[in-house]
């Protein structure tokens, strides 16, 4: 892959993520809209970690006044629940250590310890790769769980 390409692919990434996240006034990341093209060019986690995208929220709040984009941005950063977008190939393979089986998989919403993993920035938010053993419940609907 030559240096040219791999910026094409990496531009193509940033686009495909924001279209991720849906008007301010819904629910700000709609996982439905990952195709699998955009997923495969995410960076991939290795062994037993795993890829999270957090919850930004919604931008516009119960009584209908819209967020700054630093509010919501900020609530991103802060936040303990997440989508899981991709996990390693090793993730829940420790049989001692899991022995019910996995805790998460691809596709779950899941609650984290606000500084787990490590966390990087592309361009339309942060993403956080975790390990397996950080996970520390699965919910259903993120918007159930209050940012502190």
């Amino acid at each position: 892959m030559t240096e040219q390409s791999a910026a094409i692919d990496l531009d193509a990434a940033k686009e495909g993520l924001k279209e991720l996240y849906v008007s301010k006034e819904e629910r700000v990341l709609d996982p439905s809209k990952a195709d699998a093209s955009l997923i495969e060019r995410m960076p991939k986690p290795t062994g037993w970690r795993m890829m999270i995208l957090p919850y930004r929220g919604k931008g516009k709040t119960q009584g209908g006044v819209l967020l700054p984009d630093q509010v919501v941005e900020d609530g991103q950063i802060q936040t303990v629940v997440g989508y899981v977008l991709k996990q390693g190939e090793l993730c829940y393979k420790d049989e001692s250590k899991f022995p019910e089986g996995p805790w998460c998989k691809t596709g779950d919403w899941v609650i984290f310890a606000r500084y787990a993993g490590s966390r990087f920035k592309i361009d339309g938010g942060e993403v956080r790769i975790i390990n397996d053993d950080e996970i520390l419940a699965t919910i259903n609907d993120p918007e159930d769980i209050l940012s502190l």
